[in-house]
């Protein structure tokens, strides 16, 4: 059975409402042991097994929140894509560099890393 877990945060603890359950409640002190409580309070309501259920923790938050951690995961991305691209650079660079034949170490040192480094991007 999928059940959705929602739960709202209020005086140090998450309160979990079973939207598929109606008048199953429970708590948990943290985020990540919510699904574990709501699947045990489904259980004692339904008398399943624990494991008969799969559930999806929706937290409750406000718009600010929301807003917050989707900027925060947009910026993470934008750095992933950011860092692929310097990663990328950095093996061209250094390939053109030792394609002069300038030794590992002065490709290191003018890409601002170490000797090791520069040979695995050489190696790349």
């Amino acid at each position: 059975m999928n059940l959705t877990a929602k739960c709202y945060r209020g005086e140090g603890w998450w309160g979990i409402e079973i939207v598929e359950l109606p008048n199953v409640f429970s708590q948990a002190r943290r985020l990540d042991q919510v699904e574990a409580m709501a699947r045990e309070a489904a259980a004692m309501y339904t008398g399943n097994s624990t494991a008969s259920f799969s559930v999806t923790v929706a937290p409750q938050l406000s718009s600010e929140d929301a807003t917050a951690i989707a900027t925060a995961s947009e910026r993470k991305r934008a750095a992933l894509v950011a860092n692929r691209s310097a990663a990328e650079a950095n093996r061209l660079a250094a390939r053109r560099l030792a394609d002069q034949g300038m030794t590992v170490r002065d490709v290191g040192t003018l890409l601002g890393v170490s000797y090791q480094r520069a040979q695995k991007l050489l190696a790349a």
